[in-house]
């Protein structure tokens, strides 16, 4: 039940942040093409485990892109914006689809499968 509530809790983060994208007119096209470039960050794991989790968690949290849109508001800077929202779209995605932040075991291990 919890894992559900996360996954619903991600669809709404990943609605809220699409909607608020085309609501400020921000291009479909770029929004298509940059959806999935915070999953370049596993590229960690080719390294070792340990790495990647970093890695990947790092790109895959909400804080970093929720501070710099707060900024990118802040200077007025609309590709900021632009940018953390797709940033803040793709993490939702993930959660929605039950991926969540890895743990240094196993790229599988993550936060959801253990709720």
């Amino acid at each position: 039940m919890n894992k559900f509530i996360l996954q619903l809790e991600g669809l709404a983060v990943f609605v809220l942040s699409v909607y608020f994208y085309f609501y400020l007119q921000f291009s479909w096209s770029i929004f298509l093409v940059l959806l999935l470039a915070p999953d370049i960050s596993a590229i960690g794991y080719i390294k070792n485990v340990k790495v990647g989790s970093i890695l990947y968690n790092l790109f895959h949290t909400y804080s970093i892109p929720l501070i710099l849109m707060i900024c990118g508001f802040l200077i007025h800077n609309d590709s900021i914006i632009m940018i953390c929202l797709i940033w803040i779209a793709h993490i939702g995605m993930d959660r929605m689809f039950g991926l969540g932040l890895k743990y240094p075991t196993k790229f599988q291990d993550t936060h959801l499968n253990r709720v």
